[in-house]
Formats: C-alpha cells, structure tokens, sequence
C-alpha cells in the first residue's frame, strides 16, 4: 500500500476533481484518525488534475472520513428476510449465489437473473459484469443507477447526433458567452464547475451572462444574469418558444443547417406554432423575459448549455434533451471553443459505464445490443460462440422491479448503489424485492437501506482499496490506484464476478491477474469507436495523468481540452445531425383538486445520493441537519403550514411527514423535498415514496423529478415514527456482526 501522497479522482459527483491523498502518518505528527479511531487519510484538491486544477468541493475534501466507518467486513446470509443475519465464509457465498444461477438456467432460462449496478464502479467492474452477463449467461438484464441519472442524456445525444458522448468540456466555461443552465442546481450538485464560471465573471464581468431555468430559485439561480421560474413540466415548450424567436430573427446559421443537418423542414414547421405569447402562458413567464434570453441564442454568441438531473428525470426527458440540442444546431453552436449541448453527469464514472455497455439495450465501446454486427463483434472478442449475446435489450431498472413483482425474476443481484432511497414508488419496490427468492446485495457499507432487503450481503472493495479507471463528465479518463488495504474479507466487485465466471465454466473468459488487465481487454474493445481508448493503458494514466477520449492507439499524451465534432461529420448513418421535433406534454402527472400542489425532490450541497457516504461526516449533517420541506408563504398561509413543525405529504402512493421550511425560493403550487434520507437515517423522510413510476418512453428514466401531492399540517404522526423507529433498531441488531 501508498505510504505517500497519492492522486486520483473523487469518488462522488461526475465533474470528477483530482484529489491529493495524504496518509494518516506523517513523519512527527500524530496519526490522523476518524471519529472511531481508523487510521484516515485526508484529501486536498490536486492541482495536477486538468479538469478542477486543485479545486474540491466540501464531501471531496472530507471524503477520508468515510472510507473505514460502518462497513460490511464478511458475507452474512439469512435465508429469509423474517431471520437476522449469518456470517458465512466467501466459500458458501459463492457456492449459494453460483447454485442459484445454475438452478434458474436450468429451470427458468437466463432472463430470470438481473442485476442493477452503479456509477460508483470503476470501468473494470462495469465491463466484466457485462461479459458475465450479456456473454456467459446470455441475457442483457444489467441495468445501472444511470438509468435514475443519465439515461434521457444518452437517447439524446443518441437521436440527434447519432452516439452518446457530450461534446463539450470543462474549459468551454472559460470560453463561452452565454452559460445556459436549464434543469441543474449547480452550484450545490457540480459545485467546482459553477465556481470556475463565477470566478470567471468575477475577474470580467460583461465576459459571459448565465441564464438559469429552474422553478425553484436554487443557489444557482440567485448567481444568474436571468432566471426563467418556469412551471414544472413546460421545458419543451420553452425550448421550441426560444427556437420560434431565433428563427423570427433570422438568428440561424443556414449553411450549417443545409450541410450538416437533416429533419430541418419538420423542425421549423414545429418551432413555427409555439409563439411568444402561447408559450409564456404555458410556463407561466413574462413574454419579455422569454425575448430576452432568445436574443442570446443567436449565432453571434456562444453558447454552453449545462443540464443534468432536472432535465433527465423526466417522462419527456429525451425530448427536452433533443429540444436543447436541436437550439444548438439551429446556430450551429456546436464543436467549436465555448459551445455545445453539456450534459452534466451524476456519479463519477457513469460514463465510464456507458462506455463499457452498462445499461440493458448497450454494449461495450457505444454499440447496441439490437445491431447484430455488434454483437459479433463482441461475441468474438469474448470468446462466445455466434447467438450468444441476446438481439433484444434486457431489463430497464423499473421493469427489474416489475419483474420480481410478478415472480418472474429468481436472483437479483445489486451492487454499489441503494435503490432503495432511489427508485420512484419505494413501497411497491420493496414489495417487489419480498417476492424474489435471493436478493444479493455487494456493498462497502453494512447499513444501507437496501440492505434491509436482501438475503446475501458481499462486503465489496471500495474506491481506495481497489485500482481502476474511471471517466468524468468532460469524457477524462483518470487511474484511481488502491492506496489503503482492503476492509475485512472485502474484495473488488471485478474479482466477484470473474470468479463467478470461472465456476460457471468460462475458466478462460474470466482468468485476470490484475484490474489493469481488464482494462487492456475492455481499452481494445473501443477501438475505432467513438468512444476510443485504444491507447490508454493503467501504466500511461499513471504515468502520464488524466487524458480525455478519444485516445486511440498511438495518439500522445496531452491535457489539451478535446471536442467532439469540430469537423461537423455526426454519428448518425448520414454524417448530419438530426432536428427533433417532440410535441410538449407537460407532467406526467399534474397536480388536481385532489392532489393540488407539485412536489420536485433535490439534492443538497454537503450531501450526495443516499448519504451512505456523507451520512457519515458530522460537518456534513451539521450543514443539513435534517431534510426540510420548502413550502411557498402563500401556499403555507392558505395550507394552515407553520415553519418549523411538521408537515404530512401524500401522494397517490403514500405518505411521509417533513419539517416545513416556509421560503418564496419556491413557486407557488409546489414544494420541494431533499431525496437523501432513506429509512435508516435518524430523520427518515423517503421522498421517493411519493413518486411515480411512469418514465420516458424512449429512455426509459423515470420521473422522479415531479408528482402530484396534498400537504397538510401532521396529526397523529408520534405514534407510527415510534413503531418505525422499534422496527429499524431491530433491523440494526441483525447487521453488529457485520460493523466495523
């Protein structure tokens, strides 16, 4: 193991910060250790690191407090949920997780098996469990939280410009005009990214104006030049209005548009009857304002538009994406320094995932599992005989779920990742998982609300402890060594399903001495893709540091900023870019008499997804403490609402109760719920519970961005949080053999 200052990527949100590592000795001073005595390494930004040039956020400078507390040190077993929890040596938990795929092989077909993995895997875990899965075992059920995240951006990027990939990158913020903010709270989800652009219009302040399109008015939005509150829901409809306004300007870029474009007439036609006036009713903004940010899209600027979860979360996530993009083409903002459709990733290597095939209609290197010559590619890279990876894509997350609840599914294996905080509708997921006969959980920590759930637990290897690769969201691949040993009889979720592998009979498949091993097999995999790592090696990003794709074979090592397009020849069959042309549909579903107000969920500064992590760092809870339900002075007056007592939520599909926090940085007719605190968590509040499960029909992303709920103040609420909490402490007796 490292005995001196190690670098590598943050292992939190996907602007991927380089971090410097210090040990916990140095020589005459005192050991460092965390709150329960564990030797902790601290971490500092690495100044090395081309994407965040020494800038970290809070949860990455406090990120060594995390790694040794509360984990899972040995496999435990129970064989139904009703018992507590066995340790078991690696040896059973093999011989039962292998017994039960070979049984539902043999009895029910390969398509009774799934998993649901997670950005938090290196690129090596994501590609094995791809070969494992869609190669060894023949089905494509592997879904990953980039379904929950990222998956509207990929069908995006996919339909209109023919592949995944964001064209942009980091330095584009340097660059740009006009900074286009649309469905991201930046400022507290990718914070390093929105300090560069405000340290940026600090030193010049006429240099670049940032526009914000959020309802609520976020940290991000009080930083804007212009923020658009528009209605949720109504993004598409603003899209195609700003389009309407370009084009009544004669703010497009024609030669563009003739020679790399197709879909242009259809485009205009659509763009042609969402006029001023009948789309600011539709968001419910002033017309002047929708003016104002449209004259900003004319060609003479350039533009960046930055989205994430508020735009993808969505059940017309693809299209909104493809509303933004298709402004891009218009002007052809697009491939060139400062401009460009940004999508802003949410995990640390979710694009590394999907570069390594991990959802269930991918496979490795951008291909599909639709197209039968991309099958035989990997077919033959693997090692697999001709018809074994399946022509139809496996099971989305949700259908997994759906899946269980119809008892159709007899393993479901989870790693790295909690869906239950997660998933839309967490009841009826929970209800779902009672019904599959082995539920597998392989995680670092022993307590996560999922946990809860599941027969056999695998203590997992985590970042730190275990070297890979992994991608940020400017396309950045960096080496994150094992510095620190690993925790207990934990091992790397690559070596599991290897092993897997090898005693299922595929002794050649899966013999790998190291990660970096599997790395050179996925690396040539991508050759001549667009998403081409060829050339990059564990041996050159650790000597040469973090290097953007694509990188083919015998391309140089450079922290030079790379963009896609700059040639303007598209992914697409055509080499042109394609103008989408959705009609808007607003919410899933609106609020009614019934239900009459919108609940969005979000996210905190000083906490990250589950809090499996940051729950564990007391400067974070002491930042936010509890989660709080932002509720308009109006709605508050008119609801009976008081600050700071409790408010009952309830949705078509339960009910939760919440600390009401009275604010006008909401629109009135909506509140807002943190989506961090799962069951476990002191101040329990599953806002998920409340949301639905309808999705994207292209994506396949849920909407967890939006649901119709009734709030009133809480009666009767003392009595059920007892019985709950009862409940948890018992669960929490089951997992003392398992903590640290």
């Amino acid at each position: 193991m490292a005995s001196g200052n190690v670098r590598s990527q943050c292992p939190y949100c996907g602007v991927g910060c380089g971090l410097e590592l210090i040990p916990p000795a140095l020589p005459g001073q005192a050991v460092k250790r965390d709150a329960e005595g564990n030797p902790m390494w601290t971490a500092r930004g690495d100044r090395q690191h081309p994407s965040s040039l020494g800038q970290v956020c809070i949860k990455g400078a406090t990120v060594g407090e995390t790694l040794a507390r509360g984990r899972l040190r040995e496999p435990l077993y129970r064989a139904s949920l009703d018992e507590p929890f066995q340790p078991i040596t690696w040896e059973q938990a093999m011989d039962l997780l292998v017994g039960r795929i070979r049984s539902t092989l043999a009895t029910k077909g390969p398509d009774a098996i799934a998993m649901y993995g997670s950005g938090q895997f290196h690129t090596e875990d994501y590609y094995l469990a791809q070969k494992l899965l869609k190669g060894a075992l023949g089905t494509n059920n592997f879904d990953a939280n980039s379904r929950l995240c990222m998956s509207s951006a990929v069908a995006g990027y996919t339909r209109s410009l023919g592949s995944d990939g964001p064209p942009a990158c980091y330095e584009d913020l340097d660059h740009c005009t006009v900074a286009f903010l649309i469905g991201t709270n930046t400022a507290e989800c990718h914070p390093v990214l929105f300090q560069r652009l405000l340290k940026r219009k600090k030193r010049n302040p006429g240099s670049v104006k940032i526009v914000v399109v959020d309802p609520r008015l976020t940290e991000t939005a009080k930083a804007a030049d212009v923020h658009l509150p528009i209605a949720p829901g109504t993004d598409l409809a603003l899209l195609h209005g700003l389009a309407h306004l370009v084009l009544r300007e004669n703010g497009q870029d024609p030669a563009f548009i003739d020679d790399h474009t197709e879909n242009y007439k259809a485009f205009f036609d659509l763009a042609a009857r969402w006029t001023p006036r009948k789309v600011a009713r539709f968001c419910n903004i002033p017309e002047k304002r929708l003016r104002e940010v449209a004259e900003l899209f004319h060609r003479r600027e350039r533009v960046l538009s930055l989205w994430s979860m508020g735009v993808n979360q969505r059940r017309e996530g693809t299209a909104v994406v493809g509303g933004l993009i298709n402004l891009h083409l218009l002007t052809a903002q697009i491939g060139k320094e400062g401009a460009g459709p940004f999508s802003l990733t949410g995990q640390p290597n979710a694009m590394g995932g999907r570069e390594a095939g991990g959802l269930a209609h991918l496979l490795p290197g951008y291909r599909v599992v639709t197209n039968s010559e991309h099958r035989q590619e990997v077919e033959q890279a693997w090692q697999f005989p001709a018809g074994r990876i399946a022509a139809a894509p496996g099971l989305a997350a949700w259908q997994q779920v759906e899946a269980m609840e119809r008892g159709e599914l007899d393993l479901w294996w989870v790693a790295a990742t909690n869906p239950l905080v997660s998933m839309p509708d967490l009841d009826r997921v929970k209800a779902a998982m009672r019904r599959c006969p082995l539920v597998v959980v392989s995680d670092a920590y022993a307590d996560t609300e999922t946990s809860h759930y599941a027969h056999l637990l695998l203590p997992a290897a985590q970042w730190s402890e275990k070297a890979g690769a992994m991608t940020n969201s400017e396309r950045r691949v960096t080496y994150c060594p094992a510095y620190r040993p690993r925790h207990g009889e934990s091992r790397p979720d690559w070596e599991v399903f290897a092993e897997v592998g090898r005693r299922l009979g595929f002794e050649e498949q899966f013999s790998y001495a190291s990660a970096a091993e599997v790395y050179a097999e996925f690396s040539q995999l991508t050759a001549g893709r667009l998403c081409d790592v060829s050339g990059l090696s564990h041996a050159l990003l650790e000597e040469a540091g973090p290097q953007q794709w694509p990188f083919p074979a015998g391309a140089s090592a450079s922290g030079e900023a790379k963009r896609l397009y700059s040639d303007h020849q598209f992914a697409t069959p055509s080499g042109r870019a394609r103008f989408c042309t959705d009609q808007p549909m607003g919410l899933a579903e609106p609020p009614c008499e019934t239900y009459p107000l919108v609940l969005t969920v979000g996210r905190y500064l000083g906490q990250w997804h589950t809090m499996t992590r940051t729950g564990k760092v007391e400067r974070l809870q002491t930042m936010h403490p509890k989660p709080l339900l932002e509720v308009h002075p109006q709605d508050a007056l008119e609801l009976h609402l008081r600050d700071g007592e409790l408010a009952a939520v309830s949705s078509r599909r339960g009910h939760i109760t919440a600390t009401v926090k009275v604010t006008d940085r909401i629109r009135r007719g909506s509140v807002f719920l943190p989506m961090h605190w799962g069951f476990t968590q002191e101040n329990a509040c599953e806002a998920n519970t409340l949301m639905h499960d309808q999705a994207c029909p292209v994506s396949k992303q849920p909407e967890l961005k939006a649901c119709a709920v009734i709030v009133a103040p809480a009666v009767s609420v003392v009595k059920p949080l007892e019985q709950e909490a009862g409940r948890l402490e018992a669960l929490r007796r089951w997992f003392t053999p398992a903590l640290h």
